[in-house]
């Protein structure tokens, strides 16, 4: 058969994928953008709470407290599970990450990421227009609620920090969170409604929306296996459903899958994952929902979907591949019946997925310090929704030779050794 041909293959069609293709594409690279699914947004960018959290300008750093530790290590705390089977697997990855989360080295990632975060929302705006497809992208923010006035407090103290840095928001009152979502039940010491973040009621839809924009402008999609990525006559080829594709420029950006194509070629990059669970509800009569809304003393998020209120879960430390084990579901479900009016399940079971995650909580975005031609576009943690687009600029730029928007070094996989 014949080999299919252009200048840069794109690994990988969720959120950070589609983003680093469309890019490249607008800046005059033939593309092709191969995934193993026939359509895009079928994995990771399917199962999130939709949140654009231009707000969230501090990482989700490993806590410091003995106290939230020790719940966690009990296995106790209901936004944190782990799998005792699985857990020397993991260890080495988490006190990487706990040393990580140290607060001058967290604050420097911060620092580092910030200018993604504050652009995220932007970009995303650009590519809906370009898609044609505003209703996918809604304005209002979401919502942090507190049982606890201790836990209030600290979150307030956290709140006035990132003020600092552009945030904006409104702490409320129970009445206050009355006004905004009138149909929630709850004692409530008050919340926080982050005012800025942009939420997608479909993200699976919206990946897809942009992937059809890609096509329509010249970029070609096609079923591959990027596990068989190898480099021939200085042209990184794969393997695809009519034969071959090839490119000079090869970008893997396969989420919590990269580690097969980079662990290969020799690199001993950290990748980890955070699994985590959701589960489409109707709600009751005519109950609205109107922003997401996180109970953060309960651990988890509904947020209002296309198809449905979304019961989405924290995080689970488990092998990728390891069977599901949707606990963290089955007790959050009752809690969440006492907070919002739902009524039967939309799907016969709870949804998995994986996000990739650094020890530092930032991604890896750059080229391949070894092999010619090979960049990397992966480890965007709990954020591949909100920084897909702007991480495929800043990409786009390095590859083009353009100056990029913000500094890329701290996202150089030579952190890690080459």
């Amino acid at each position: 058969m014949a080999e299919l041909k252009a200048d840069v293959l794109v690994l990988g069609a969720g959120m950070v994928g589609v983003g680093a293709a469309l890019h490249l594409l607008a800046r005059g690279r033939d593309v092709i953008l191969v995934d193993r699914h026939e359509a895009a947004g079928e994995e990771t960018s399917y199962g999130n709470t939709g949140i654009i959290e231009c707000a969230s300008v501090f990482p989700y750093m490993f806590p410091r407290d003995p106290v939230e530790i020790l719940r966690y290590a009990l296995n106790r705390a209901p936004e944190v599970r782990y799998s005792l089977r699985d857990l020397p697997e993991f260890m080495p990855w988490l006190i990487r990450y706990y040393l990580a989360s140290a607060p001058a080295r967290a604050q420097r990632g911060a620092m580092a990421v910030l200018p993604l975060i504050r652009q995220s929302l932007r970009e995303h705006e650009a590519l809906v227009a370009e898609a044609g497809t505003p209703e996918l992208i809604r304005r209002g923010g979401w919502i942090k609620l507190f049982r606890h006035e201790a836990n209030l407090v600290k979150a307030v103290r956290d709140f006035e920090r990132a003020k600092q840095f552009g945030v904006a928001g409104e702490v409320l009152d129970a009445a206050g969170l009355t006004t905004r979502e009138p149909q929630l039940s709850g004692d409530f010491a008050g919340g926080i409604h982050l005012t800025e973040p942009g939420f997608v009621p479909d993200p699976g839809g919206l990946t897809k929306a942009y992937a059809a924009l890609f096509r329509r402008k010249g970029g070609r999609f096609v079923v591959g296996e990027a596990r068989t990525l190898e480099q021939v006559s200085g042209r990184w080829r794969v393997n695809i459903a009519t034969g071959s594709a090839s490119a000079r420029e090869a970008v893997v950006a396969l989420g919590p899958w990269s580690d097969q194509v980079f662990r290969p070629l020799g690199y001993a990059i950290p990748l980890a994952v955070k699994r985590g669970y959701h589960l489409h509800l109707k709600p009751r009569g005519n109950a609205v929902l109107n922003h997401p809304v996180l109970d953060t003393d309960q651990g988890f998020v509904l947020a209002p979907m296309t198809r449905g209120i979304r019961l989405t879960t924290a995080v689970e430390f488990a092998r990728r591949d390891a069977p599901s084990t949707p606990r963290q579901i089955e007790r959050a479900l009752p809690r969440a019946r006492g907070l919002f009016p739902l009524g039967e399940a939309l799907e016969p079971k709870p949804w998995k997925g994986a996000r990739p995650c650094l020890p530092d909580m930032l991604p890896v975005i750059g080229r391949a310090p070894r092999h010619p031609g090979l960049w990397f576009d992966f480890g965007h943690q709990h954020h591949g929704l909100t920084l897909g687009a702007v991480t495929g600029r800043l990409l786009a730029e390095m590859m083009t030779g353009e100056p990029p928007f913000a500094d890329p070094a701290p996202f150089g996989v030579e952190r890690f050794g080459r």
